[in-house]
C-alpha cells in the first residue's frame, strides 16, 4: 500500500458537543461527539486531534482514533493515562471541545485480494477496529478479531464480533501475546480463505507482528502509535523511522504518511 494513498479530504477544525460518555473498563471510556462534517469524511484508520479543555493547560491537543461513526456522531475510545486524557474522560455531556479531523490515512479495506480480515489488537489498540469491522462487513468480508492484553481487565472487545483472546498471564483465553495467538490460530485461519491482517496496538507488538507476517507471507497493515501535537505536520512530534526503498531507513511523520503503513516497512 502506498503510504500516501487513501488520505482524507481537507480536515476541518470545529467545535463539537459531547453527547454521551460512559466507561467500558476501569480506565477506558467511550466518548461520543456530535460533529457532522468530520463524520461525513471519516474512514477506518483516521484519527482526530482534540483540544481537551478551553484552558491554556494542557496546551497541546490529543490524538484519538475514530472508533465508530453513527450518522453525524463519532465515537472515540479514551484511556485515562495522563492529564489530558483524564480531563477528556471527565468532560460533562453538553460541553464542547475543539476537534480537528479527520486526519491521517486509512486502512485499505477495498483490496480485492483477501476474503477474511484478521483484526489484531493489543489493549487500547481495539480503538479503530469497530469502525473497520463495520466497513468490512458491508463489503461481505469475514472478520475475525484477535485481541490481546496483559490481563483479562485489559481486553477491550465491546461490540466486536468473532473475538479470540490472549492474555500474558493466562487470565482469559490463550496464555501469551496476541502474536502468539495468531501463530497458534494460523493453520485454522488459512482454512477461511485468503487472509489480510489489520493491526493496532503498542509499537513493540506491531514490530513483532510485522516480522511474523513477513515470515508467513501475510498481507498486513498496521496503525502506529506516536505522541502528536499538531496532527498536521508542523510540530514534527510524530516522526517514525521505517524502511526505505533502497534498503536503508527513512523518517516519516505519522500524521502525514500514516498512521497506517504496510507492515513490511516496519521491519528493521
Amino acid at each position: 500500500m502506498s503510504l500516501t494513498m487513501l488520505e482524507t479530504n481537507s480536515p476541518v477544525d470545529i467545535r463539537a458537543t459531547v453527547v454521551q460518555t460512559y466507561r467500558i473498563s476501569g480506565d477506558v471510556s467511550i466518548i461520543t461527539l456530535e460533529c457532522p462534517a468530520i463524520a461525513a469524511l471519516a474512514k477506518p484508520g483516521n484519527f482526530i486531534n482534540i483540544k481537551v479543555t478551553n484552558a491554556t493547560q494542557p496546551l497541546l491537543r490529543r490524538p484519538f482514533s475514530i472508533h465508530n461513526v453513527r450518522g453525524t456522531l463519532i465515537d472515540i475510545m479514551v484511556k485515562s493515562i495522563g492529564a489530558g486524557s483524564t480531563l477528556l474522560c471527565e468532560t460533562s455531556v453538553g460541553a464542547t471541545v475543539m476537534v480537528l479531523g479527520p486526519l491521517g490515512n486509512s486502512f485499505d479495506q477495498t483490496d480485492d485480494k483477501f476474503h477474511t480480515a484478521v483484526l489484531v489488537s493489543g489493549g487500547i489498540g481495539t480503538a479503530p477496529m469497530l469502525f473497520l469491522e463495520k466497513k468490512l462487513a458491508t463489503e461481505g468480508r469475514k472478520v475475525i478479531n484477535l485481541i490481546g492484553g496483559r490481563t483479562k481487565d485489559d481486553l477491550l472487545s465491546q461490540n466486536l464480533t468473532n473475538c479470540r483472546f490472549a492474555t500474558d498471564d493466562g487470565s482469559s483465553g490463550f496464555k501469551g501475546t496476541v502474536v502468539d495467538l495468531l501463530r497458534s490460530e494460523l493453520p485454522d485461519l488459512k482454512n477461511e480463505g485468503s487472509l489480510k491482517v489489520f493491526a493496532c496496538g503498542p509499537n513493540p507488538m506491531l514490530k513483532a507482528l510485522a516480522h511474523f507476517c513477513h515470515e508467513h507471507q501475510l498481507a498486513c497493515e498496521i496503525s502506529l502509535e506516536s505522541v502528536m501535537g499538531c496532527g498536521i505536520g508542523i510540530c514534527y512530534g510524530c516522526s517514525v523511522e521505517i524502511k526505505a526503498q533502497d534498503g536503508g531507513t527513512r523518517t516519516i511523520l505519522l500524521c502525514q504518511e500514516g498512521p497506517v503503513i504496510d507492515a513490511k516497512l516496519y521491519i528493521a
